[in-house]
């Protein structure tokens, strides 16, 4: 087959790639923007809330439409309200300590993985997609009458795929607004300014930190609700989405959400594009590769800031 169809085929599984990874690592952006914690259990948040859409969907039954709605309403609020739990009886009592907060959520990494494990059980199951037609990708030629269409043989994708794009670009837009046009959005850049500011006129910081600690696990599941119809909910699955997450954060800049989803979309497409020419090894070994490059040349990230 030509160059050409191919390359749109893996530019659409790069921007699936893209669209959740950039859900994901604004999670970790947020809480290490605003708290200064480095969340290690944010892969495991990630798995919760696939873990949760599977048991709702399972639960309710019928039309995959109805356990899908409600998985995506029901898991990412379920995962922020046992986030938000997690950072008043943890992160609090220790103060939020840069190192006692990286030890604290490796503890809530295992915690949640084992219980897990006993309650969910080691299989991979499958959550089935509200709708999955399969929609042939055209490409497009110029030939001897001008611009000519045709549909290469069994090159498509599916309506799902192509949903959590979309749902991906409405959720974070949402979030932008948020963050930049509620009063909402005004106390959490406040605490992130200055914390003891904040609280001197009044913003109750620790009540601020919990919801974001849970803001962030709930992104994280609601990227997870929209692609365990494509991949499958199990309980070690949040490896990946934690090792990604964290090179989009390096690249993008430490709280910077502008980077975030820039370098999302870099390294979502660029996973996308190199899985489906070469291989997903080599896609991981040059993301990898990146994050070394920007380290030494950038290591406030491409949009990040230098702390003194």
């Amino acid at each position: 087959m030509e160059f050409g169809p191919h390359l749109i085929l893996a530019s659409l599984e790069g921007a699936v790639i893209a669209a959740v990874l950039a859900m994901t690592a604004m999670g970790l952006s947020i809480v290490f923007g605003i708290m200064r914690v480095v969340n290690v259990a944010h892969g495991e948040f990630f798995m919760l809330g696939a873990v949760i859409a599977w048991w709702v969907a399972h639960l309710l039954g019928g039309h995959p439409a109805v356990g899908f709605i409600a998985a995506l309403v029901f898991a990412p609020l379920l995962v922020a309200i046992i986030a938000a739990t997690a950072d008043r009886l943890v992160l609090q009592r220790i103060d939020y300590d840069p190192d006692r907060t990286i030890v604290g959520t490796i503890g809530l990494l295992y915690i949640i993985q084992q219980v897990t494990l006993m309650t969910f059980g080691p299989e991979a199951r499958p959550v089935e997609a509200p709708f999955n037609q399969r929609l042939a990708i055209p490409w497009f030629e110029f030939g001897e009458n001008g611009f000519e269409i045709y549909w290469p043989w069994g090159l498509s994708i599916t309506s799902y795929k192509l949903f959590i794009i979309v749902a991906a670009i409405a959720i974070l837009t949402a979030l932008w607004v948020l963050m930049t046009k509620t009063k909402i959005g005004l106390i959490m850049r406040a605490t992130q300014q200055d914390s003891e500011m904040a609280r001197a006129f009044g913003v109750p910081v620790k009540r601020v930190y919990a919801w974001v600690f849970g803001l962030g696990a709930g992104l994280a599941a609601m990227g997870a609700v929209l692609v365990v119809p494509v991949q499958q909910a199990h309980y070690l699955m949040g490896h990946d989405p934690l090792l990604l997450s964290f090179i989009v954060v390096i690249i993008g800049g430490l709280g910077s959400l502008p980077g975030t989803v820039i370098a999302a979309v870099l390294i979502g497409m660029s996973d996308g594009i190199i899985s489906v020419f070469f291989s997903p090894t080599l896609a991981k070994i040059l993301a990898t590769l990146l994050v070394a490059m920007v380290l030494v040349f950038r290591p406030q990230g491409l949009m990040g800031k230098l702390r003194s």
